[in-house]
């Protein structure tokens, strides 16, 4: 009896976005473990070259290419790279990331724009570029990490809810634009997952509210993401596209818990 292999990522490449920390890297690692040659990218290259250290350890093939998802030319470098030693990308996710917790009327525009430069407008480079290069070969998976803030309001963190909030649509669209070319884009709304990023967020109250609205009442770990990495970035997931799956222990569907 043959066994599924649906979730095998074997012979494909990845190219993982803010690959170097927390959320990304740990997709980075689960792409390898299934079988992707996977490059992880960033901007500060001992941290890529840890990563790609990491990849290497599974027996999978990476690279070590710095990146800057505000600098449209490092991309298209990233990209002309990877396929020089590869010949394709076959997935792509992005996962760079900024949040910052501000007052709305405190919020400067510089604020602003580094957010929604970094969370959205990166978005917008990388899915241009790579997406480009996928629809040509007609075969692609883009996999964004999206957020509660997609979905819901978070108090003072507006710039950071309005990208992504914008990342789902932009998710969606592309997701309608590309079907024809077999490029298939969705995305991951993690819950509340403790990383560098949002670690101060999480002190007090506000840690705790979090807690009580998620039902399984604890915040994620950072593997429990992997699962639904390989999935949208496998066979198994060819006929799903503009789909924001959260992983979130249950906290959108919540409404009374006690």
């Amino acid at each position: 009896m043959m066994k599924y292999k649906g979730f095998d990522l074997t012979g494909r490449v990845a190219v993982v976005v803010g690959g170097t920390s927390g959320i990304g890297q740990t997709i980075g690692i689960g792409l390898a473990e299934a079988g992707a040659d996977v490059i992880p990218t960033g901007r500060r290259a001992e941290l890529v070259d840890t990563a790609a250290k990491e990849i290497e350890s599974l027996g999978q093939r990476s690279m070590r290419i710095c990146s800057d998802v505000l600098n449209r030319k490092s991309l298209e470098a990233l990209l002309r790279e990877v396929v020089s030693v590869f010949s394709k990308v076959d997935i792509l996710v992005y996962a760079a990331g900024r949040i910052k917790r501000t007052p709305f009327l405190e919020v400067e525009e510089s604020e602003w724009n580094d957010i929604m430069d970094t969370n959205l407008t990166g978005a917008y480079r990388a899915s241009q570029i790579f997406g480009r290069h996928m629809v040509e070969r007609k075969y692609g998976r883009i996999i964004n990490i999206a957020s509660l803030a997609t979905f819901v309001g978070l108090h003072e963190v507006a710039a950071y809810g309005a990208s992504k909030s914008a990342l789902g649509g932009l998710t969606r669209t592309l997701a309608v634009e590309w079907a024809r070319y077999g490029v298939c884009v969705n995305a991951i709304a993690p819950g509340v997952y403790r990383t560098a990023m949002n670690t101060k967020l999480l002190q007090g109250p506000r840690g705790q509210e979090f807690l009580v609205r998620t039902p399984m009442g604890r915040f994620g770990k950072v593997e429990e993401l992997v699962g639904s990495a390989i999935f949208l970035a496998s066979e198994a997931a060819s006929f799903i596209t503009g789909t924001i799956l959260p992983v979130d222990g249950g906290f959108l569907a919540s409404g009374v818990n006690q």
